[in-house]
């Protein structure tokens, strides 16, 4: 067995998506390969094969690589649900709530966890590609690190460093990285990777030159930016979205603070009839044909929030004009006519009332729901797959008229006048039979496929031929096998 870290000069340097690169260029090579990623801070998340839930950007390394995501791929997920404080998940299980600070006395049982979980991939595969996170230069956080080079050092594998020349200044990322690591660290990363090159790499060389004579290190290649690249992304930083001003279907979105499984709409983004708007704090609402309310790590201070940004006056007056409204787990949740958290499960205890657009109460509960589901849309029996990742329980009238069946149970609620639905259903949008059916009922006329899935699985592949293309792939398996 052997391990090969990617780590990054900054967050969002390109770490998730050369990891998923390797996976699938590893195994298109016959090997056997696991991603994984020691600690992940990140609202996308995904259900495991275990019944556990790891971040979203590793299942779909998971998927790169050809294997079933598993919870030992990334043992500690952290989901922020404040400034300060975060949902603790260990090896796929919720731990318990904690605070910056507490956490960080926490990490030495963490890193149990991480080398348990790591070991116990060991056994399975023959390569394992992992991930670290934000920066190893962290110094406030170098104290019990688990994420970057304490990681590492444990392990004892090898680090690439990777940096993002998009963003500029490329060589004082990467020497200043290297510079404040410590002497073994140093001598630990064997190389850089430059990622998201655009223009002539003639004039980048000198360079690039420069930076091996200066740190002793080999740069193992240059990444060309890839435009339209779209994969699971890591979290909710940098919400994307596609331009199509004359698509005939209009959706927006409110960037929620603590907003969840935003990939739920990346075959949105993707598909040619429709034109999706993130609507961040402080931007006016726009008209649109449809609003969808995403899915919440903490349901009812995003409930406040939404109230606070003028969104409840808007959604009326939208229904008013005929519009559709759909709800997706905390925003479902959101949809009815109070929230109780009186437990404190998802932040402050309390209270809420909903928006009062179904009749539907919800209470939130310990013991987390987490499964993978499949099923049918019940208006016309279009197959769907998704997920479920929720704390809430929610009763009403409003689910004697459910939306789909899952794992031969109803799910979800439409509304009498159908202009509202709502559900906890992830990933809904999928499945291409589903997708094309949700957006006509959405109001999209002639709605196309689109088989996201497919997609994806390209864009794996083009990934990975851009590594095979512009990486030293013979100098990066000499360190997997060193």
């Amino acid at each position: 067995m052997a391990t090969l870290m990617i780590q990054g000069t900054t967050s969002d340097a390109g770490k998730s998506t050369v990891v998923a690169g390797l996976c699938r260029a590893l195994k298109r090579r016959g090997i056997s390969v696991a991603p994984f990623k020691p600690q992940n801070m990140a609202l996308n998340s995904a259900v495991t094969e275990d019944g556990g839930e790891i971040g979203r950007s590793t299942a779909l390394q998971a998927q790169a690589a050809g294997v079933v995501p598993h919870s030992d791929m990334n043992p500690v997920l952290l989901k922020p649900e404040t400034d300060r404080g975060a949902q603790v998940i260990l090896r796929g299980k919720v731990y318990g709530h904690m605070g910056a600070l507490d956490y960080h006395a926490f990490k030495q049982t963490a890193q149990e966890s991480v080398m348990a979980a790591w070991q116990a991939l060991e056994d399975r595969f023959d390569v394992i590609i992992a991930e670290g996170a934000g920066s190893p230069a962290e110094i406030n956080l170098r104290k019990g690190d688990i994420a970057n080079m304490g990681f590492a050092e444990a392990a004892d594998c090898p680090v690439v460093l990777v940096g993002d020349i998009d963003r500029g200044g490329v060589f004082a990322q990467l020497v200043g990285t290297l510079e404040l690591l410590s002497q073994s660290e140093q001598a630990r990363t064997r190389g850089f990777i430059v990622n998201r090159f655009r223009g002539d790499i003639g004039l980048l060389n000198p360079g690039l030159e420069w930076l091996t004579q200066r740190t002793g290190k080999p740069v193992f290649g240059t990444l060309p930016y890839l435009q339209g690249l779209l994969l699971d992304a890591e979290d909710s930083v940098g919400l994307t979205q596609k331009t199509a001003q004359a698509a005939p279907l209009k959706i927006i979105v409110p960037a929620l603070p603590r907003i969840s499984n935003h990939t739920d709409f990346d075959p949105l983004r993707l598909h040619p009839q429709v034109a999706l708007e993130f609507i961040a704090s402080g931007r006016p609402i726009p008209p649109a044909d449809v609003i969808i309310l995403p899915g919440s790590k903490s349901t009812a201070s995003d409930l406040a929030w939404l109230k606070r940004q003028g969104w409840e006056p808007a959604i009326q007056r939208h229904l008013r004009y005929g519009g559709k409204l759909l709800g997706i787990c905390g925003g479902f949740q959101m949809l009815g006519q109070w929230v109780d958290d009186t437990a404190g499960l998802e932040g402050e205890p309390g209270r809420i009332t909903g928006l009062g657009f179904l009749p539907l109460t919800t209470q939130m509960v310990p013991g987390k729901q987490l499964r993978n589901v499949s099923g049918t849309l019940l208006a016309d029996g279009a197959a769907v797959t998704g997920y479920e990742i929720h704390n809430g329980v929610s009763e009403g009238a409003a689910l004697a008229n459910p939306l789909f069946e899952l794992n031969g149970r109803m799910e979800g609620a439409v509304s009498q006048d159908e202009q509202i639905m709502g559900t906890y259903l992830h990933g809904l949008f999928d499945h291409s039979e589903a997708c094309q059916a949700l957006l006509t009922r959405l109001g999209l006329v002639h709605a196309e496929p689109v088989d996201y899935l497919a997609h994806r699985e390209r864009e794996l592949d083009r990934l990975a031929d851009s590594l095979e293309a512009h990486l030293d792939m013979g100098a990066i398996l000499a360190l997997i096998q060193s």
